[in-house]
């Protein structure tokens, strides 16, 4: 989103395995010590929660979503359903699927049945569009880099034809590119075959 809205920004990196998010400075920003947040220089506002730092930076920047209408409910609707289900279900699979795959035959199944459900919905919801809701808003930008671990998630996105368009379509934008390597690059964004 910062590249996005083309703000400066310096970066702290956060070692969630050296457990840095229970720094004392960290949670006087984040005090539930999770990732991301941000401190806005100009005004000294720390925000936490990426749907928070996404609605904050939307709103002082008047992009990526509109001020009201019905598309504003939309747009927070689906940035409510990444929040609460494709960030956090995706994550489990994640969990279950790629770094721990034979901890809990239950959890793997739970977790790849619910995270195939979830891209069934978002698919459905692509079908006809090029986005989420409207021009390109909060709500892709929320849910596409989860979408980004795919391979960890055991989706084939072939299977998901209207998602692979608008993940491919979103994964060629500039500032995605030059987001996807801060706070350090990690290689090349995983493209579906």
């Amino acid at each position: 989103m910062l590249e996005e809205v083309g703000l400066e920004y310096e970066t702290h990196p956060i070692n969630i395995m050296e457990d840095d998010q229970f720094a004392p400075d960290f949670l006087k920003i984040s005090p539930n010590n999770k990732i991301p947040a941000i401190v806005d220089r100009d005004t000294g506002q720390s925000v936490m929660e990426t749907g928070a730092i996404l609605m904050y930076l939307a709103d002082k920047t008047g992009k990526f979503m509109v001020k009201d209408g019905p598309e504003y409910w939309e747009t927070i609707e689906w940035l409510m359903w990444q929040m609460g289900g494709f960030g956090p279900m995706l994550g489990q699979a994640h969990h279950f699927l790629r770094f721990n795959p034979e901890v809990s035959e239950y959890a793997s199944n739970r977790y790849g049945t619910e995270t195939r459900r979830l891209y069934g919905v978002l698919d459905k919801r692509l079908e006809g569009r090029d986005y989420i809701v409207g021009d390109y808003s909060i709500a892709d930008i929320a849910a596409w880099p989860w979408a980004s671990r795919f391979e960890w998630q055991n989706i084939d996105l072939n299977e998901f034809p209207n998602v692979k368009r608008w993940y491919v379509d979103i994964a060629s934008r500039p500032a995605v590119i030059a987001g996807c390597k801060v706070p350090k690059d990690v290689g090349p964004i995983p493209m579906p075959a």
